[in-house]
């Protein structure tokens, strides 16, 4: 038994393909998705999006935000950015944290782009924690 999986991006459509169990990192938490799922909409947070075959974990991808939409046949998830997290190099990401992290200190505490700086710190945060924790 398998689903219809999308994982689409601004920029293509990185996989479309059959899955026996997708778990997506909701805002809410994480949730997973299966043939005769629920109809459902969640937005996504920061995190690792695993793709299962049986119990086995196939590919894991790091998604930064977006939405999923889940049906009993379909998910697709739009994502704002996506990467195999094999696909990390991390002494790229430990930079750009570095860099989130300075761009915000930069800031004063009322300046309107604030909240974008801490989303981006965020994402940076836990794309170096990803990586680490899937050595």
């Amino acid at each position: 038994m398998t689903l219809q999986f999308n994982l689409i991006t601004p920029e293509k459509t990185l996989l479309s393909q059959q899955a026996e169990m997708v778990v997506v990192p909701g805002k809410e938490g994480d949730f997973g998705v299966m043939e005769g799922h629920m109809p459902l909409i969640s937005s996504i947070r920061p995190g690792v999006l695993e793709i299962y075959e049986g119990e086995k974990v196939v590919e894991s991808i790091f998604i930064s935000s977006g939405f999923a939409e889940a049906n009993n046949e379909k998910l697709t998830v739009l994502a704002h950015d996506a990467i195999p997290v094999k696909d990390i190099i991390l002494e790229e990401a430990r930079a750009a944290l570095k860099k989130a992290e300075e761009e915000l200190l930069a800031l004063e505490e009322k300046h309107p782009d604030r909240q974008h700086y801490e989303v981006k710190l965020r994402i940076a945060e836990t794309r170096v924690i990803v990586r680490e924790s899937y050595n």
